[in-house]
């Protein structure tokens, strides 16, 4: 028998992660039943990529219980702007069905404690689709720490960088809003947070940190013009926007090497898909109100310590990594998107240097696909069951997207009240004893 899929959320990744796979490379498995969306337009979006589809049923905000109770889904997925999640997350659990959810899981520590209450009163259980587990130079590092070559972990170097195309997209989308997004510490970091937190099997227990918004907003140094309320599509100062005019040119036929992120080239058009949204807005717009530049400090139960930064406008896109352990330490660079790198870039590899010995470097095989090629195989995972074979947990569960989230937000607390934040403080409810009873169980379902 199929199993039966609802999404709700019908974003640009609802369409080509999760119903384009479905309908397709899995099909002889699993069935979509449902669309819930507050946008009709999205529908249309739907049933223009997928044609033969047009007949699966939609249903407007406010409408999840009878969509349930129509289509009988046995998972929701959760995939629209991230301020949704926690209600849809929270609604399926209650109906006692599973949940897969995009990251950020929520976008705040309080809903993260609401929805593993509700988890656990619930038949139904949590995964979030933190992909970047599953890039195979990332499985190798867990590998790694898993056989002890770098004995107790002590100290973590990552600083993650995103390009001028990339960096600049959030604060083109409704991401620059923080009441929408939970602010780029939730809704990009918790992809690093939950990488450290898997890699070396700690929880974190206290941040502190810096931010600031030193490229975008109406500040930025290179604003053309202090004006809000324009778009990329019909501004009168694009050539005298440099992050506009780097990958764009003024023929406005340029085709940008891309990703996940779909087409970022707003110009191209005035015509946009969707009702009353843009995913062209100025980034240097007064109603950006997050940051484009982190640093931070975390603590973790076991005696790790993590320095982390993010950047958010840098000439390059890519992450630095050092782990450090009590018989040796691991470096790993990556330069991701090498079509819009300004000068050749290696293959990824690892270093590993034992304290006391030679230096390795270490090679893994590649894999074609999205977040360093863990799409594909993440998708298998959602679609047919977790590959058994693997000596260690991969899907994440709600304990990991909370604790990913508690962090982003105690990064941005701490950025605005000028003190350490613990990670108790964000879950809340309790979360002390919570931390005590996970201490130990992996932090996945």
């Amino acid at each position: 028998m199929k199993k039966r899929y609802a999404i709700c959320g019908v974003s640009g990744r609802a369409l080509g992660m999760f119903a384009g796979p479905i309908l397709t490379t899995f099909a002889g498995s699993c069935e979509l039943v449902g669309l819930l969306d507050p946008d009709p337009a999205r529908f249309g979006l739907f049933r223009e990529r997928y044609p033969e589809q047009a007949g699966i049923r939609t249903y407007a905000e406010g409408e999840f219980d009878r969509m349930v109770d129509e289509t009988k889904p046995d998972v929701i997925i959760a995939a629209g702007r991230d301020d949704t999640h926690a209600r849809y997350v929270i609604a399926a659990l209650n109906r006692d069905l599973d949940v897969i959810t995009e990251k950020p899981m929520v976008t705040t520590g309080e809903d993260s404690r609401r929805v593993l209450e509700a988890e656990k009163a619930s038949k139904g259980s949590v995964t979030v689709t933190f992909n970047y587990r599953y890039a195979p130079i990332h499985s190798k590092i867990k590998e790694m720490v898993l056989e002890g070559k770098l004995g107790r972990i002590t100290s973590i170097d990552l600083n993650w960088y995103l390009d001028t195309y990339h960096g600049s997209s959030y604060f083109k989308r409704w991401n620059r809003v923080r009441e929408l997004s939970g602010g780029l510490s939730v809704h990009k970091s918790t992809h690093h947070f939950d990488l450290v937190n898997w890699w070396i099997g700690q929880k974190p227990v206290e941040v502190f940190a810096y931010g600031a918004l030193n490229y975008y907003g109406a500040e930025g140094e290179a604003n053309p013009k202090k004006e809000d309320g324009r778009f990329c599509s019909t501004c009168d100062y694009t050539e005298d926007c440099a992050y506009y005019s780097r990958w764009n040119a003024r023929s406005k036929n340029i085709r940008v090497p891309d990703d996940h992120l779909g087409s970022l080239d707003a110009g191209k058009s005035a015509a946009f898909p969707y009702s009353d949204y843009r995913p062209d807005q100025c980034i240097f717009d007064s109603k950006i109100d997050i940051e484009d530049t982190y640093t931070a400090t975390v603590k973790y139960d076991r005696g790790a310590l993590l320095s982390y930064s993010v950047n958010f406008s840098l000439p390059y896109e890519g992450y630095r990594l050092a782990i450090n352990g009590t018989k040796g330490r691991l470096e790993s660079m990556e330069y991701h998107m090498p079509g819009r790198t300004p000068f050749p870039t290696p293959v990824q590899t690892i270093d590993y240097f034992p304290l006391f010995g030679s230096k390795e470097t270490i090679h893994v095989v590649h894999r074609e696909g999205g977040h360093g090629g863990g799409d594909p195989l993440l998708l298998e995972d959602l679609f047919m069951g977790e590959d058994r074979r693997r000596p260690y947990r991969i899907l994440s569960g709600a304990e990991d997207g909370a604790y990913s989230v508690a962090t982003g937000e105690a990064v941005w607390r701490s950025v605005k009240e000028h003190r350490p934040v613990t990670i108790a403080e964000m879950l809340g409810g309790g979360a002390k004893g919570r931390e005590a009873s996970l201490i130990g169980e992996g932090g996945g379902r």
